[in-house]
C-alpha cells in the first residue's frame, strides 16, 4: 500500500496534469484578426484605443475605450490637444440615412447594423458631425475596416464603443440631459518595465527550482546526522510531509502520451468551457497551490530550525502529522482561498503568482527527466504542441485554440489560472504581461536535470551545462517578448523559443565536448546512474 505521502505526490501529479493542458503557451493582449481588407488613400489608417473621457450636465462620468476604423482622421495622443464635444443621437439611430435632427458641430451617435461603416461615417460627416460614435451589439470592439464597394473621403474620426458604453451614453441622453466627450488615443509603450520583471521572476523560479535541493538542505544534515539522530530525521520528514527523496522519473511513452492527452483536454475545453468547468480548474489549481506553496515554507523553515517538525498530533486520514505542518496547511488553505475570492481585485496577481511559483518549484522536484533522450521527445513534442495550437488551429477551428482557451472565450472572459501575470504599470491602457506555466516548466525540467548532471560529475559552472541552460532559457524569453512585439501583440508560443534555446544548446555543447552519447543514455549504465527515483512513469 502506498505511504500517505506517496499518495500526495501522485495526487499533486494528476492535479499538474489537469492544469498543465491549457499552459504551454504565453499570451498578451487580446488577438486581432488580419487587415485583409483592400487599402487606398483614404484607408490606411492605423488603428487606435481610444479613451472615450465624457461629462452629463457637466459631471465626469466613466471614462470608457474604444478603437478608431481603418479610415477617417486620426486622434490626438493627449487630452490636451482635443475638444470637449456635445453628444447627440442621430435620427435614424443606424445613420443610414440623413438624420432629421441637427447634428452640426457634435458627436453623432449611431447603432451598429444597416448598412457599412463607412456610408455611416459619410452621411454624419454630410450631416455636420465633427466625429462619430458607433454602438457595437457585443461587449467587444471589432475592427472598421473598408468595404469592397465604398469609396469616400471621411475626414472625421470614426470611434467603434462597447455596448455598455453606448448604453450608459444613451440613458443620459433620453433623460434630456447634456452628454459631452473628450476623445484622445494614448500609445501604448513599446516595451513595458513589466515583462523585465516577469523575465526575472520566470528565470529566477527556474534556478530556484534547479537549486532547490541544495538551499533546504538542513545545515545539519548529512548521513552522519541521520544515523547519530535518526528519530529526529523522521519528525523533520514528516513535518515537510516525506517527499524528501520521492521523485517521479519521465519516460519517452509518458511524454507523448502526455501530449496527446494534453491536445484531447485542449479541444475539449475549447467546445465545452463553461463557467462551472472555470472554477473546476480554479479549485484544483488552489488545492495544487495549497500543496505546492506547503512544501516550500516547511522545508525551508525546516532547513533552519529542524526541531520545528518535533511536536506531532494524529489528524484523521492523514495519521501522524506535525502541528507545524498543520499549521501552515491552514495558513496556505486561507491564503489559496483569499485569492479565489478575491481574483479580480487589483492585487490578485501577487496571491496567483506566489501560488504559482511555489507549485512549479513543487512540481520540478516531484517530476525529473532521467536522460537526454527523454527530454528531446518531451520537449519535441511540446515544441510541435505549443506551434499547432497556437498558429495552426486557426486553420482547422477559425481561431486560435490554445489563445481562445487561455483567455477563457466560453467562460464569460475569465482567463485561467494557471499563468504568472505582472500588471503594465507604466501602460495607459493597463492589462497584464503573462507568461504560462508549461513555457517554465517543460524547460525548467532539463534545467533541473543539467544541474543534476553537473553535481553527479563534479562540473564546474563553465565546463558544465546547467550555467548555460540557465542563459539560454532567458535568451529564448527575450526571444518570446521580441516576437510578441513584432507580431503586434498577438499571443506567441514561447516553446517556439524556449525549447531551441535549452534543448538545442546542451545537445550542440554535449556535442562539441564528445559528451552527447552518455547524456543521451545517461542513468542506464549503472556507473552514470544518479540515485533511483521512488517511480516512474
Amino acid at each position: 500500500m502506498p505511504s500517505p505521502s506517496r499518495g500526495r505526490r501522485f495526487f499533486l501529479s494528476v492535479l499538474l496534469v489537469l492544469l498543465f493542458f491549457v499552459t504551454a503557451s504565453a499570451s498578451d493582449d487580446v488577438k486581432r484578426d488580419d487587415d485583409r481588407a483592400p487599402k487606398s488613400k483614404s484607408c490606411n489608417n492605423p488603428f487606435q484605443l481610444v479613451k472615450v473621457k465624457n461629462w452629463v450636465d457637466g459631471d465626469e462620468a466613466i471614462t470608457h475605450s474604444g478603437m478608431t476604423a481603418r479610415f477617417g482622421s486620426s486622434l490626438p495622443e493627449k487630452a490636451d490637444n482635443s475638444v470637449r464635444t456635445r453628444v447627440l443621437f442621430s435620427n435614424p439611430t443606424d445613420c443610414c440615412s440623413p438624420s432629421t435632427s441637427q447634428l452640426s458641430d457634435s458627436v453623432a451617435l449611431c447603432v451598429r447594423g444597416g448598412c457599412d461603416f463607412q456610408i455611416k461615417a459619410t452621411i454624419a460627416q454630410s450631416g455636420g458631425a465633427t466625429a462619430v460614435l458607433i454602438i457595437n451589439d457585443q461587449e467587444d470592439l471589432v475592427e472598421m475596416v473598408c468595404s469592397d464597394t465604398t469609396e469616400a473621403n471621411i475626414s472625421i474620426p470614426v470611434v467603434m464603443i462597447t455596448k455598455s458604453a453606448g448604453e450608459a451614453l444613451n440613458a443620459s441622453l433620453t433623460t434630456g440631459k447634456r452628454v459631452e466627450v473628450l476623445l484622445y488615443a494614448p500609445p501604448r509603450p513599446l516595451v513595458d518595465f513589466s515583462v523585465a520583471f516577469l523575465w526575472l521572476v520566470s528565470v529566477g523560479t527556474i534556478v530556484c527550482a534547479s537549486l532547490w535541493s541544495d538551499i533546504t538542505t538542513p545545515e545539519k544534515s548529512g548521513e552522519r546526522y541521520n544515523e547519530l539522530y535518526p528519530k529526529e530525521s523522521q519528525n523533520a520528514a514528516a513535518a515537510r510531509g516525506g517527499s524528501d527523496k520521492q521523485v517521479v522519473n519521465i519516460n519517452s511513452k509518458a511524454a507523448v502520451i502526455f501530449i496527446i492527452s494534453a491536445s484531447t483536454f485542449l479541444v475539449l475545453l475549447f467546445f465545452f468551457m463553461s463557467s462551472w468547468f472555470l472554477w473546476l480548474l480554479i479549485v484544483l489549481f488552489c488545492i495544487a497551490g495549497i500543496e505546492g506553496m506547503h512544501n516550500c515554507i516547511t522545508t525551508l523553515t525546516l532547513r533552519k530550525w529542524e526541531n520545528c517538525g518535533e511536536k506531532t498530533v494524529n489528524v484523521p486520514l492523514f495519521g501522524e502529522t506535525s502541528i507545524f505542518s498543520l499549521v501552515v496547511c491552514l495558513f496556505c488553505f486561507a491564503f489559496a482561498v483569499f485569492w479565489a475570492s478575491t481574483r479580480h481585485a487589483s492585487y490578485s496577481w501577487i496571491f496567483q503568482d506566489t501560488l504559482g511559483i511555489c507549485l512549479i518549484i513543487t512540481v520540478l522536484q516531484v517530476a525529473q527527466l532521467p536522460n537526454i533522450k527523454v527530454a528531446t521527445v518531451l520537449l519535441s513534442c511540446a515544441f510541435a504542441y505549443d506551434i499547432f495550437w497556437v498558429f495552426i488551429s486557426p486553420l482547422i477551428f477559425h481561431e486560435s485554440v490554445m489563445i481562445a482557451v487561455a483567455r477563457g472565450d466560453k467562460a464569460g472572459g475569465e482567463a485561467l489560472p494557471m499563468l504568472l501575470r505582472f500588471p503594465r504599470f507604466f501602460d495607459t491602457w493597463g492589462g497584464y504581461e503573462m507568461i504560462g506555466f508549461g513555457d517554465i516548466i517543460f524547460p525548467g525540467l532539463l534545467v533541473s536535470f543539467a544541474h543534476r548532471l553537473d553535481k553527479d560529475n563534479k562540473k564546474g559552472a563553465l565546463n558544465g551545462y546547467f550555467l548555460w541552460l540557465v542563459i539560454g532559457y532567458g535568451v529564448g524569453l527575450i526571444f518570446t517578448y521580441l516576437g510578441l512585439y513584432l507580431m503586434d501583440g498577438n499571443g506567441q508560443p514561447a516553446l517556439l523559443y524556449l525549447v531551441p534555446c535549452t534543448l538545442g544548446v546542451i545537445i550542440i555543447l554535449g556535442f562539441a565536448r564528445g559528451e552527447l552519447k552518455s547524456l543521451w543514455n545517461y542513468g542506464t549504465d549503472s556507473s552514470l546512474s544518479t540515485e533511483p527515483a521512488d517511480s516512474e512513469v
